[in-house]
């Protein structure tokens, strides 16, 4: 089966951010499927009696696959969204599953109807009593699923619901479960940590060699996004969605003028659509057009880097923030013919901002808050993935008199990170990842989500350098990274004696 074509039309309305309604459920069974009853809550897989109804029973099958370059319901002839129909003591009968393998689910707010979410083979059957008259919304509860296009009508003729049985405003209420959660008296619940959840650090060591020159020739890179249970701090997991199974995904390294050939291939157990957007290409919303790929598929595109300079790649599905914040997002480094400057060691390093279901240092398993995202109030910050990956699971050392240079970037989806070294001062700094645009003598830094920046410095003294976003709140809520130097410490550049404090009169 082929992976779905995103229009650009579908790929810029992806841009828009959804949350996630958790609604009461009536009559949602899942058919086949034989991980589908776990993923679903209690409430919607318990089947509720539904009232006697003397009214026709209509059935519908459904399922999900794209249309005009937007991912739809699509019906037995094709129709996309298609309007369903009935009188007031009908049942809709629907039978609904994943056309391409993605995760989704359908959702009738103002009825009071959802089904369990569904992927690759499930089959769900969703019965729907129409017991009152008017026009009424369906639509996919997945982030941003409702907004590139996964929303249709329900039309029931009949008497609209009197003020005493009408679902009352607000009465639907958007909130973000741990999984397993059953009901919206559950929200404050957590759900146990991940047992089997793994690193995602990315190790800031890992960066690839210096080129130096060469002429442009064709460089072929292959990323795979993987879905899994990671540890978001101690005793605290989330379900990050990654490159490369590691937060940041993998830094690339070319030069300017070669030609990228980039195959992104999507995991086959992965619940989501995942795509890549690198800010260093020209055209095809930077790859995001092109790559828009289902779970166990894959697709290919070729750039030629035009621009050198440290460039920030991301995910690009709808939603876009979710699949950022969970951690897709890395960075390619575009040398220039002349390639950079030699340092002593090279780090790579990047920020991102976290939305969960509990505050910051809750334990157990951590949901995307949709809510929080959608306000930017992140409960986490982290340094390459989760709190402490850079000061307890990996190291970043040197000597002194060495020079060092840290590609330093912001995934976000959202904050800005005022990067500074507590104790140092940047040399150099490649400002907002140009390799042209060099200032000297620097304490701090901005850098803008989806930005970054290169810094150099000498090492003139030992010791343990502190790397922070100098929003000095965010380092209390993981935003840190430490540098240890080792070697002679020269007392005329710093002194930690009383004689040090004496002032003569």
């Amino acid at each position: 089966m082929k992976a779905p074509k995103f229009a650009p039309t579908a790929v810029a309305v992806a841009l828009l951010f959804a949350a996630a309604p958790l609604i009461g459920s009536v009559g949602a069974t899942v058919l086949t499927g034989k991980n589908a009853g776990a993923a679903a809550p209690a409430a919607v897989a318990a089947k509720a009696k539904a009232p006697a109804a003397a009214g026709q029973v209509h059935k519908i099958t459904l399922k999900t696959g794209m249309a005009g370059g937007k991912m739809v319901y699509l019906d037995e002839n094709g129709n996309a969204n298609p309007v369903l129909k009935g009188k007031v003591g009908d049942t809709l009968e629907i039978t609904v599953s994943s056309g391409e393998g993605a995760e989704h689910d359908i959702v009738f707010p103002e009825l009071k109807v959802a089904s369990p979410k569904f992927s690759g083979k499930n089959v769900v059957k969703v019965t729907v009593p129409l017991t009152q008259g008017g026009k009424f919304t369906y639509y996919c509860s997945i982030p941003g699923h409702k907004q590139i296009g996964m929303e249709g009508v329900v039309e029931v003729e009949g008497p609209a619901a009197s003020a005493a049985t009408a679902v009352p405003a607000g009465a639907v209420k958007t909130v973000a479960l741990g999984a397993g959660s059953a009901s919206i008296a559950d929200a404050k619940a957590i759900a146990p940590a991940a047992a089997k959840a793994v690193s995602i650090a990315m190790d800031p060591n890992a960066v690839p060699k210096a080129i130096g020159k060469r002429a442009p020739q064709l460089v072929k890179y292959h990323i795979e996004t993987v879905e899994l249970e990671g540890k978001l701090d101690d005793g605290t997991t989330f379900t990050y969605w990654t490159f490369g199974k590691k937060v940041p995904g993998p830094m690339l390294r070319v030069k300017q003028g070669d030609t990228v050939e980039l195959t992104l291939s999507n995991a086959p157990n992965s619940k989501a659509i995942h795509s890549i957007d690198l800010h260093s290409v020209t055209g095809g919303h930077g790859g995001g057009e092109h790559t828009q790929v289902a779970p166990g598929e894959s697709k290919t595109i070729r750039f030629k880097v035009l621009n050198p300079g440290l460039f920030v790649y991301h995910c690009a599905t709808a939603s876009v923030p979710h699949h950022i914040s969970a951690g897709m997002y890395g960075m390619i480094l575009v040398e220039p013919p002349e390639g950079l400057p030699k340092v002593d060691k090279e780090f790579y390093v990047m920020q991102g901002d976290h939305y969960t279901s509990h505050p910051f240092g809750t334990k157990g398993h951590q949901a995307f808050d949709h809510d929080r995202a959608a306000d930017e109030l992140p409960t986490y910050y982290t340094f390459n993935g989760s709190v402490g990956a850079l000061t307890k699971e990996h190291k970043m050392t040197a000597k002194v008199g060495e020079t060092v240079r840290v590609y330093f970037g912001v995934g976000g989806p959202n904050k800005v990170s005022s990067f500074h070294v507590i104790g140092e001062i940047f040399d150099k700094v490649y400002s907002e990842g140009s390799v042209k645009a060099i200032k000297t003598d620097v304490q701090t830094t901005l850098v803008a989500p989806g930005g970054a920046t290169i810094v150099d410095f000498k090492l003139n003294y030992p010791g343990k350098f502190l790397l922070v976003d100098h929003a000095l709140s965010r380092v209390g809520k993981g935003a840190a990274a430490a540098l240890e130097v080792t070697g002679p410490a020269d007392d005329s550049i710093y002194k930690a004696s009383s004689d040090a404090m004496h002032v003569e009169h």
